[in-house]
């Protein structure tokens, strides 16, 4: 079950960039990102302010999505999802909200080599907002899924560990920072957004997803791409 939602962006000073700000721009190169090994399976690619003028973009895009709160079990009760959603898989034909998600989308896929066919919109409206300990559903359909998050806004802690517990390590997340989950990360690890007490504003988390939707970019891909495992660690590599 889920309940359509409005969200009023706060006054953070968010809403003055969207006019006079820095316009968006990707580093479509990649020549940014750095690689991190969790494992011999396992790696994250990270590059902080990766989307420029990514601040910018969230207040339009916060008043502009039609967002939902769904219900989640907690403590063995059925409560409302502590962030707001929007999914987006182009089934009917209509554009990203935003004209550079198109362009990011794209340069993901080639990137990649990955048909990233949909877009998952996550707003948390503030330091109370969260989402725990988990696994994105992709483990269950293909064999090394890539998951990738650029966000928007406020930045917010984005930690990983083991799956089923174990020492975790943190990323920030915000102000356009690239994360990409890849190899064996969805199998293998967790990651979560915990509740902050210190949270200047709002972030908006972009997923690109791959393999989700009957769209013409997948059906060019094919099925076999499913089940590529990408990068595999290179011997000496640093974790």
């Amino acid at each position: 079950m889920s309940v359509d939602m409005q969200f009023a962006l706060p006054d953070t000073g968010l809403q003055g960039c969207l006019f006079g700000g820095e316009r968006p721009a990707f580093d479509a190169t990649f020549g940014g990102v750095e690689r991190r090994w969790l494992d011999d399976a396992s790696w994250i690619d990270y590059a902080p302010n990766w989307l420029g003028g990514a601040d910018g973009m969230l207040p339009e895009l916060a008043a502009a999505l039609p967002w939902r709160q769904r219900e989640v079990t907690m403590w063995d009760k059925r409560l409302p999802e502590p962030r707001l959603t929007y999914w987006w898989d182009g089934s009917d034909a209509s554009a990203p909200p935003a004209p550079i998600l198109a362009d990011i989308r794209w340069a993901l896929t080639q990137h990649y080599d990955r048909p990233f066919d949909t877009i998952g919109y996550n707003l948390y409206r503030d330091g109370r907002d969260s989402v725990a300990w988990h696994g994105d559903r992709e483990r269950f359909r293909h064999e090394d899924p890539i998951v990738v998050i650029v966000s928007l806004g406020s930045a917010r802690q984005f930690m990983l560990r083991p799956r089923g517990g174990g020492k975790s390590i943190s990323y920030r997340a915000g102000h356009g920072d690239l994360l990409v989950m890849g190899g064996s990360c969805q199998h293998h690890w967790e990651h979560c957004v915990p509740k902050s007490a210190h949270v200047d504003g709002p972030r908006l988390s972009v997923m690109f997803r791959h393999h989700l939707a009957e769209t013409a970019l997948s059906k060019e891909f094919g099925a076999d791409s499913r089940h590529r495992s990408g990068v595999s660690r290179p011997r000496g590599s640093r974790r």
